[in-house]
C-alpha cells in the first residue's frame, strides 16, 4: 500500500519552506487556516500571515493590492469559496490587470467527504481555466503539490492551485513544469490523460490492464491551463483511444480541454470522460462518494474496459 498524503498538508509544510527561500512571499487566508493548513506558515512567519475572516472577496482583493507591491501572495480557503463566492474579484481584481495573486484551494472536488454537496467544488476548474491569462495547476500528490507551490512561485502572472482534504497516494517523483505533463507509463492501446487524484486510479487501472495484455499509457496533466496540446496529439494519434479521469464535472474541466485538441486532430480517435455527470455531490464518506459517482478504482476500470 502507498503513502497517502492530502495534498493540502503538503501545501502548508511548502508554504512553509517558501518562506524561508523567499521572504517576499505572504500568506493570506479566510479562516480556514487549520483546515487550509497554511497555519504551518503562519506558526513559521507570523508577520506575514493574514486572516482576513470569513471575507472571501476581500481575501483576493487584499491580495491584489500586496501584488501591486511587490509581494507574492498565496491566499487559501476552501475552492466553493475561493472560485465561487468571489469569482469576480478573481476575475476583475486579480486576473484582468495580470496581477501576481496564488489562489491555492484545498477541500476541492467530492473527497471533501462528509460537508457534503454545498462544499464540494465540482465546477471550480472550469471556472478559472475560462479566465484569460489564468494558470490552472491540479497536482497528482504530495510530491507535486510541493513542486508546484515553488514553481508557482517564480511564475509571474495569476494562478489557481487545486488541492484536496483526503490523503491520496504519494507517487514516485517526477520532475515539475508548469505546462507541461508528465508520461508516467508508456502505451499503445489506450491513453489515460488524468489530474490530481485521479492519476493513481490511471495507473491502477494500467496494471489491472497489462495483466489482460492491454498496454495503456498513463499521462499526469497536473497543468489544465496552459494545456501541453503536443503531449496530447501524439498519444492520442498513437493509441487512438483517449480516456480521461477528474475529479470534476465532465463540464468545463480536464476532459473538455483535452477533447477540445483531439477534436482538432485528422485522426479518428474514440474519446471517453470519466468525472462527475452534471451531479451535486452529497454528504458522505469520501471513498464511498467516490464509488457512487462512477470514480473508484474499480469503477473506473470498468468504463476504461468498455472502450476497449
Amino acid at each position: 500500500m502507498a503513502e497517502k498524503k492530502a495534498t493540502r498538508e503538503a501545501y502548508g509544510e511548502a508554504l512553509a519552506k517558501l518562506g524561508e527561500l523567499n521572504d517576499k512571499v505572504v500568506v493570506l487566508d479566510a479562516d480556514l487556516s487549520g483546515a487550509t493548513k497554511t497555519s504551518t506558515f503562519k506558526k513559521a512567519f507570523p508577520k506575514r500571515h493574514f486572516n482576513v475572516g470569513i471575507a472571501e472577496c476581500n481575501l483576493l482583493g487584499i491580495s491584489a493590492g500586496l501584488s501591486t507591491m511587490g509581494y507574492i501572495p498565496f491566499c487559501s480557503t476552501f475552492a466553493i469559496f475561493g472560485t465561487g463566492r468571489a469569482y469576480e474579484v478573481v476575475r476583475n481584481s486579480v486576473a484582468y490587470p495580470h496581477f501576481n495573486v496564488k489562489l491555492a484551494c484545498t477541500h476541492a472536488g467530492i473527497t471533501v467527504g462528509e460537508d457534503g454537496g454545498s462544499h464540494q467544488s465540482v465546477e471550480d476548474i472550469a471556472l478559472m481555466r475560462v479566465i484569460p491569462g489564468m494558470t490552472v495547476v491540479v497536482p497528482a500528490d504530495a510530491k507535486e503539490t510541493e513542486k508546484a507551490v515553488m514553481a508557482l512561485a517564480e511564475m509571474d502572472g495569476p494562478a489557481y492551485l487545486r488541492l484536496g482534504r483526503s490523503g491520496v497516494p504519494v507517487l514516485d517523483d517526477a520532475p515539475f513544469e508548469i505546462g507541461r505533463a508528465n508520461v508516467l507509463r508508456e502505451g499503445n492501446d489506450i491513453a489515460l490523460f488524468a489530474c490530481g487524484c485521479m492519476v493513481s486510479a490511471a495507473l491502477e487501472a494500467a496494471e489491472a490492464l497489462a495483466a489482460e495484455g492491454k498496454n495503456a499509457a498513463v499521462i499526469n496533466v497536473h497543468t489544465i491551463k496552459p494545456l501541453d496540446c503536443e503531449t496530447i496529439k501524439k498519444y492520442a494519434a498513437k493509441c487512438k483511444n483517449v480516456v480521461t479521469l477528474e475529479e470534476h464535472s465532465v463540464i468545463g474541466g480536464l476532459g473538455d480541454a483535452v477533447g477540445a485538441v483531439v477534436l482538432s486532430m485528422d485522426d479518428a480517435v474514440r474519446f471517453t470522460k470519466i468525472g462527475i455527470d452534471d451531479l451535486f455531490g452529497q454528504s458522505g464518506k469520501a471513498d464511498a462518494l467516490m464509488e457512487e459517482y462512477g470514480l473508484s478504482n474499480a469503477r473506473v476500470l470498468e468504463k476504461i474496459r468498455k472502450t476497449l
